[in-house]
């Protein structure tokens, strides 16, 4: 049997026309785009290029546009840059208790450098409330960091109110969009935002490739220095054949997003039905909101199989899943977003994360709903 693959909220594979964009700038056109001979000006003329088309499908200029290394290094950007560059004395952030490692360890280095932050709480459901966002903000706070989607339950944020209430007050607002990109609408110039990190591995793009988006009106102060790369704001040779993979991804995907929307949603739907087909409603619970999610995450828990117990199994069958953020999933604590839901413990212990893409089948998704729930039946009649 072929491995069937439901983890691509972690990574997907790099699509066809990605890679053969990407190829050119490993061989013939591998100037340095700092450079100023010929080989030098033509990639420099195709990161405009590849900026250029980004930005036109982002909404957004140009030179709002900073490429990075991924969304770690993005996220990494937009925290330490505000919050070192804010010049009024305003040392408070509010962020989520669910946010990804990448903003939670940001805002713990500068918690023990003296700054403050308030981790907002949220409900069962994953779905952080406006008014925690209000009640969290105070006179010095310099920034607010919340992501789009969460990455493990698939919950969406209300980033347009949240947005809206950053601007009357006058805050910075950072948003995690790494989950979001590809899977909901991204109009830059309309949403009420003035940071996004971007990542291109989960579109179908290489890895080690990311944006920044920085609104021409918001003061960024650079952290990587050693050159006058992406407008003094990213020193470091720019990774071209990422940039150029990146930027085919965005135009590739972007297109085949409402498609590709409605075929995750019936493949959630399938393995939803076939589980409780064979274990019964009652034999699972899944985690998130019900009607504020994306349909390619599925976190479901198992009560009475330990998640490592389950993934164990599943490997052994071929079928790869997750616990939880890949940042992560190495270890074997609980998850932090379970946690943060304040689920029972039952719940968080057993809890498995399925996420579809555009190389999964209906087939595929009943052969491991079927795996699923053998598993689950063996293990709970030992």
């Amino acid at each position: 049997m072929e491995p069937i693959y439901l983890d691509h909220a972690a990574t997907t594979p790099v699509h066809a026309h990605v890679w053969e964009a990407m190829l050119p700038f490993y061989t013939a056109n591998y100037g340095n785009p700092s450079s100023t001979h010929s080989f030098g000006r033509a990639a420099r003329t195709a990161l405009n290029r590849f900026r250029d088309g980004m930005a036109k499908s982002l909404g957004c200029l140009p030179g709002e546009l900073i490429f990075t290394s991924g969304g770690t290094e993005s996220n990494n950007m937009a925290i330490f840059g505000i919050m070192h560059g804010e010049q009024a004395g305003r040392k408070h952030i509010v962020t989520s208790a669910i946010e990804h490692h990448a903003v939670l360890h940001p805002c713990e280095r500068l918690e023990s450098l003296g700054f403050e932050v308030t981790y907002v709480p949220v409900g069962s459901d994953g779905l952080i409330q406006i008014e925690d966002v209000e009640a969290a903000i105070r006179p010095d706070t310099a920034l607010i960091s919340m992501m789009y989607v969460n990455n493990e339950v698939g919950t969406i944020q209300p980033i347009e109110q949240i947005g809206r209430l950053a601007r009357k007050l006058g805050i910075t607002f950072h948003v995690d969009a790494v989950q979001a990109l590809g899977k909901i609408s991204l109009n830059l110039a309309e949403l009420p935002v003035d940071l996004v990190s971007l990542s291109a591995h989960k579109i179908y793009g290489p890895k080690g490739a990311g944006a920044l988006y920085v609104s021409k009106h918001t003061k960024l102060l650079p952290h990587v220095f050693g050159g006058s790369q992406e407008r003094k704001r990213r020193a470091g040779t720019e990774n071209i054949p990422a940039i150029a993979g990146f930027a085919k991804a965005v135009e590739t995907i972007l297109p085949l997003q409402e498609r590709n929307y409605t075929q995750a949603s019936r493949l959630r739907e399938h393995m939803i039905s076939i589980l409780e087909q064979q274990l019964g409603c009652e034999g699972f619970v899944i985690n998130g909101h019900k009607a504020w999610h994306v349909p390619h995450i599925l976190n479901i828990s198992f009560p009475g199989v330990s998640t490592e117990t389950l993934l164990m199994n599943l490997d052994l069958e071929q079928v790869a899943a997750a616990s939880g953020s890949a940042c992560t999933s190495g270890s074997l604590e609980v998850s932090h977003v379970l946690q943060a839901m304040k689920l029972p413990e039952n719940v968080t212990h057993s809890a498995v994360r399925f996420s579809f893409g555009m190389g999964n089948s209906k087939e595929q998704i009943e052969t491991a709903a079927h795996k699923v729930a053998t598993i689950i039946q063996r293990l709970r009649n030992k």
